[in-house]
This record gives structure tokens, C-alpha cells and sequence, in this order.
């Protein structure tokens, strides 16, 4: 029986700092492909020097792009990478071991470690963040989602123990850019499915992610460094709900101009 083969996909746009780090990682793969989505700093002739097949797409969002880059792929087995993370040499072995016996399983989660603030991070709502990112796009693809989108698989899901290495921020006030684009598409997504922002939620879900987070999933380990990530993830879900707050309030105030002016 002929060896099942993969296909490494990454999306971007305007990753220059990280395109040829994320490609050298997934090198190992029987083909590249990046959609790039109109970067403006080289992304796509850094990402062509590197061997990949550059694919230019206009954004339609991330599952969208996700599924898209997979559709394109040679390969059915699928790993989805973003531009700042990295596949270990171990989990690349692992994932090599894995595709080569060609299983039934839908897909395979990965345990990934983010580093931020000098240090990976293995504690709080951050470790072990399982991501299945090695899937058969046939028995698996993304959702739909604004944000923090993730795939749905039509069967039976693995986990693969080698980490996935995530360089998320590049300092704090990155950290901060990112939770303002973020909460802004989560509060979109909590109005579209009906979820309520009462004061009570904004008093009660902010504290209870810091408990979990520093308590919990034992933030306290990690020093200054988990201290600021419990309070950064509680502000993360704070934020969340006052956008959620003011969208309802711009809605049911445009809504009621409309019908007033009828």
C-alpha cells in the first residue's frame, strides 16, 4: 500500500517576521501551499524562495481562507499551520509516523504552548491549548467562525503528544492590539448567535476567568508572567461583553430610529 502523503497549508498576510520559520518547520511535508491575501512586505516571494506554492486570494475570513488553502491541497491529510507557530521536530515525526500508516481517524489534536513574556507558558487557559490541525479533508474542515475558528471533524479525533509551538505576541502592547480585533469579531459572533451582556456578566465572567486561569489552571506557577496573563484573559472576556453591550445598545437605537421614521 503506497504511503499516505501531506500537505502543510498556512494563510497570510503581511508575515514577513514569521513566513520563513513557519515554512523551515513544516518543510518536512510532501507540499507546501500558502494563500496569501495581499501582503505588502514580501510574504509571498519570502514564501516562494522557501519552495511553497503561493496561492493569492482576496480575505473572505479565516475558515473561509483555511478551506479554501485545503481544497487546493494534492493531498488529503492536511496540516494547518498559522504563520507564527512552528512545528517541533518532534511532533513533525510524529506527524510523519502518523500520515505514513494511513489511519481512519478524521483528524489529530496537538497540544500547543505559547511563548510570551520571556518564557513558554504551560499553565493557565493557555496549556495544553489542543488544536486539531492535522485532519483528512474529507472526513474534516472549518466552520464557519469570526474568530478563533477551529476544525469540525465527521468521526473519530486523535491527539498527538508532540507540542506545537506558538509565538503569538510580540509584546504587550501586540498582546493588547490583538484582544481589541478579537473581542471586537466575538462580541459580533455572541450578538449574531443571541447571547445576553448583562451587568451581571460583566461582573461575574471577567473574575471567574481570572480564578480560573491563575488558580485553576495554576497561572500562579508561571510568576509575573502568569499573573499578567490571568489578568489579561479576564480583560479579554470583560472587553468581550461591554462590545457585546454597546452593539445591542447601537442596534436596538438603529432599529428604533427605523421604525420610528416608519
Amino acid at each position: 500500500m503506497a504511503k499516505a502523503a501531506l500537505t502543510a497549508t498556512v494563510i497570510t498576510l503581511n508575515e514577513a517576521a514569521n513566513i520563513e520559520a513557519c515554512l523551515d518547520s513544516v518543510a518536512f511535508a510532501d507540499e507546501v501551499i500558502v494563500v496569501d491575501s495581499g501582503s505588502t512586505d514580501g510574504t509571498a516571494d519570502l514564501a516562494r524562495a522557501k519552495g511553497a506554492r503561493v496561492i493569492a486570494r482576496d480575505w473572505p475570513g479565516y475558515a473561509a481562507q483555511k478551506n479554501f488553502a485545503a481544497s487546493q491541497a494534492t493531498h488529503d491529510w492536511i496540516l494547518s499551520v498559522d504563520a507564527d507557530e512552528r512545528v517541533t521536530p518532534e511532533l513533525a515525526r510524529e506527524i510523519e509516523r502518523t500520515v505514513a500508516a494511513a489511519p481512519s481517524t478524521a483528524g489529530y489534536r496537538v497540544p500547543r504552548v505559547t511563548f510570551h513574556l520571556g518564557r513558554w507558558i504551560r499553565t493557565t487557559d493557555w496549556y495544553p491549548d489542543w488544536q486539531l490541525r492535522l485532519y483528512h479533508r474529507s472526513r474534516a474542515s472549518w466552520p464557519p467562525k469570526l474568530v478563533h475558528e477551529s476544525v469540525r471533524a465527521n468521526g473519530e479525533v486523535g491527539r498527538l503528544a508532540a507540542e506545537l509551538q506558538h509565538y503569538a505576541y510580540r509584546d504587550i502592547a501586540h498582546h493588547y492590539a490583538t484582544m481589541e480585533r478579537y473581542t471586537s469579531l466575538s462580541a459580533e459572533e455572541m450578538f449574531a448567535n443571541g447571547r445576553p451582556a448583562s451587568i451581571l456578566h460583566l461582573a461575574v465572567h471577567p473574575a471567574a476567568a481570572f480564578l480560573r486561569n491563575y488558580i485553576l489552571k495554576r497561572g500562579f506557577l508561571d510568576g509575573a508572567a502568569g499573573f499578567t496573563i490571568s489578568k489579561m484573559n479576564a480583560y479579554y472576556v470583560y472587553l468581550k461583553f461591554v462590545k457585546l453591550r454597546a452593539l445591542r445598545g447601537q442596534r436596538a437605537e438603529g432599529k428604533g430610529q427605523r421604525e420610528g421614521g416608519g
